[in-house]
């Protein structure tokens, strides 16, 4: 929702050299939220050793002393009561975490009384410690839906039968729903890249902000479901990736695997965004998405990843398990509707102002850098549609001329905010960082203030899914660069879709470039631009005052490379990537896997054949029935194989060796 994009305190990481001199204080004008009483650090990795004697890996049991001499001396002296590993062991990715260097944070929590920065300062001077980052606070403001009322419509087109796609004009706008501020084709141009493809299951968005309504009809079918847990909310972590009964996710917020969306506080705001990914299309329910497939042929997978709950504040610690639960449990996408105070916002009406470039922002958050550049260098699979994964943020709603953080830095998408006839939406952060433009909404600009159209609820808004107790039909409107970050996750998910169907290879650097080369270019958009934009700043329900932006002036080459556009990128996927190969298979003695075929070969291939040239090395069946190839281990060693079907074929390699161990193969 507008200003939805949560205003986060950006603090100075109080972070020393290894030779203990203290960093200079660059923190940002503001008010300094902070977990007291936290501090978040990472240890050398000559000390990585005693950690792992010492700490568990897992977060059941956390410790109160390190086993590092000097540094349980200043332990003690602050009375820390608990030491844990930042991020918990996952027994398929531990490999990964230690190779990034992840595994040397931790988290250190002690006496409330005592002084952040004297801790800070303390610890910063040992040797044995690399860096120490303040357990920022995350806040955001409270975001108001209002639910669905019949009223004008968007468009008449009715490519599936949702009843409500006719109401979303960022979808298909046929350019009558806001009269002469509508622009027939000021949408995603959706329509179009549906003849191609709807979605596709094996593409997996993770959203990490309010837990997301799974009980929702229209988000059900498309909800992610985590195969090695059985028990929704168990105490038991049957899969070993460290969290405990997260079947369909994992609640950061409340520390637990039941996903909430029922507090009273709670906006919706999550629900709202998943729908405009993936609510399922054609099913005679509710609304359209972009990715959500029908029911002949599921979309994308939307993994909750719940950050914010109720009134609760956040912090960085949760935000960052988020993040890394994402890339470790297969997410391509990571659905970022938050960020912190924009660099350039007014502080008169902000209270300060958020990080202003890249150096200062890893220099003060050296965590978070770490934690997304794991995201988007362990996303997605080597094997699949995407190796890496792409990162997705809300541009910010302070109408400040630069985005804000983290998603301003380079290797992310930063999404800016557009109206229907294409103009900036008023609030819409915009120029340094921004990369790309999507339908957010606007209700300033399109207001009705008669009371037929105050009770429609006709703001210009998104209209998408929300759990019942916000609106009792599930649906209603929302505003924001919250609202047009979505729209840019949902086209990136159906063009991964798309290439899935191609069984076509991308990098995310690759898909990124292709996702900004296939906009509808900035200057395109510039030229439906009026002269004047005039919106409404409202004082009471009753009187308003007029106000006017000359867009040109403020906004032009400002707005990232152009408008997402979905028909264009599903094109650009069909000339662009590399064909996929099937994956070489490393497996243990004794044990089992299995790939699937269908990711290798074209739709309905049949005649699968499994070659392995040293049976006594390894086996290999094929399952018809569910298209799956199992291999066992049977002896150490290498063997070369062959799989082929419909005149197809691909050839791989079996490695055999004694035991993966905790570690896999690395």
């Amino acid at each position: 929702m507008k200003k939805y994009g949560f205003i986060v305190c950006a603090l100075l990481a109080a972070a020393c050299s290894k030779s203990g001199v203290e960093a200079p204080d660059n923190r940002p004008s503001g008010p300094q939220d902070v977990v007291e009483g936290e501090l978040l650090v990472k240890f050398d990795p000559q000390v990585a050793g005693i950690l792992d004697k010492i700490l568990p890996a897992t977060k059941s049991a956390p410790a109160t002393r390190s086993g590092v001499v000097s540094v349980d001396e200043v332990l003690d002296l602050v009375n820390t009561y608990q030491i844990e590993r930042v991020f918990p062991k996952n027994v398929k990715t531990e490999a990964k975490t230690r190779e990034s260097g992840m595994h040397l944070w931790y988290v250190v929590r002690f006496d409330k009384e005592q002084p952040l920065a004297e801790v800070s300062k303390k610890l910063s001077a040992l040797g044995e410690v690399q860096r120490v980052q303040y357990n920022r606070i995350l806040k955001r403001e409270k975001a108001k839906a209002v639910p669905f009322v019949e009223g004008r419509k968007a468009s008449k087109a009715a490519s599936f039968d949702d009843p409500l796609l006719q109401y979303q004009w960022d979808m298909v706008n046929t350019g009558e729903m806001f009269g002469d501020k509508s622009i027939a084709g000021a949408d995603v141009q959706v329509l179009e890249a549906w003849e191609k493809c709807t979605g596709d299951p094996s593409i997996v968005v993770a959203v990490l902000d309010e837990g997301v309504d799974f009980f929702n009809p229209d988000l059900q079918p498309n909800m992610w479901v985590n195969p090695g847990e059985s028990v929704y909310g168990g105490s038991e972590d049957e899969d070993g990736n460290g969290y405990a009964g997260d079947k369909y996710g994992y609640n950061f917020a409340l520390d637990t695997g039941i996903i909430t969306t029922n507090d009273s506080a709670d906006s919706g705001h999550g629900s709202h965004v998943a729908g405009v990914i993936a609510a399922q299309n054609n099913n005679g329910y509710g609304m359209s998405s972009i990715a959500g497939g029908t029911p002949d042929a599921p979309g994308v997978k939307i993994m909750s990843c719940q950050i914010f709950s109720g009134d609760m504040v956040t912090s960085a610690l949760v935000q960052l398990r988020a993040v890394k639960y994402a890339a470790d449990n297969g997410a391509h996408i990571l659905q970022c509707s938050w960020g912190y105070l924009s660099g350039a916002a007014n502080e008169y009406n902000w209270g300060g102002q958020g990080y202003a470039d890249d150096e200062t922002w890893m220099y003060n958050s050296p965590l978070e850098k770490e934690t997304f550049d794991y995201f988007i260098h362990n996303g997605g699979s080597p094997n699949g549609v995407l190796e890496g994964g792409i990162a997705i943020f809300a541009a910010g709603n302070e109408a400040a001329p630069m985005a804000c953080y983290p998603g301003k830095y380079k290797d992310y998408v930063s999404v800016a905010a557009t109206a229907a006839d294409w103009t900036p939406s008023t609030y819409t952060n915009f120029s340094d960082g921004t990369t790309i433009c999507a339908p957010g909404g606007d209700q300033n600009y399109y207001y009705d203030y008669t009371d037929e159209g105050y009770k429609r609820g006709e703001r210009g808004s998104i209209l998408s899914a929300l759990p019942e107790h916000v609106s009792s039909s599930r649906f209603g409107y929302m505003e924001g660069t919250s609202m047009a970050c979505p729209h840019v996750s949902g086209v990136v998910a159906l063009g991964l879709s798309y290439a899935a169907k191609l069984r076509k290879h991308f990098t995310a650097d690759e898909f990124k470039e292709l996702l900004y080369a296939s906009v509808t270019p900035a200057a395109d958009i510039e030229k439906t631009w009026p002269t004047l934009k005039l919106y409404y700043d409202f004082a009471t329900e009753i009187q308003y005052v007029p106000a006017s932006l000359e867009l040109s002036r403020a906004y032009k080459g400002k707005m990232g490379a152009g408008q997402v556009n979905a028909a264009k990128l599903l094109e650009a996927v069909e000339g662009a990537g590399r064909p996929m190969t099937f994956p070489n298979i490393y497996v243990a003695v004794g044990a089992t896997t299995t790939v699937a075929t269908a990711m290798y070969f074209k739709e309905g291939a049949t005649g699968f054949t499994v070659q392995v040239d040293s049976e006594d090395v390894a086996s290999a069946v094929y399952d018809s029935t569910t298209g799956r190839i199992t291999f066992k281990g049977l002896s150490v060693g290498m063997t070369k194989a062959k799989v082929s079907a419909d005149g197809d074929s691909f050839d791989f390699t079996i490695t055999v060796r004694e035991s993966t161990g905790d570690n896999g193969w690395l």
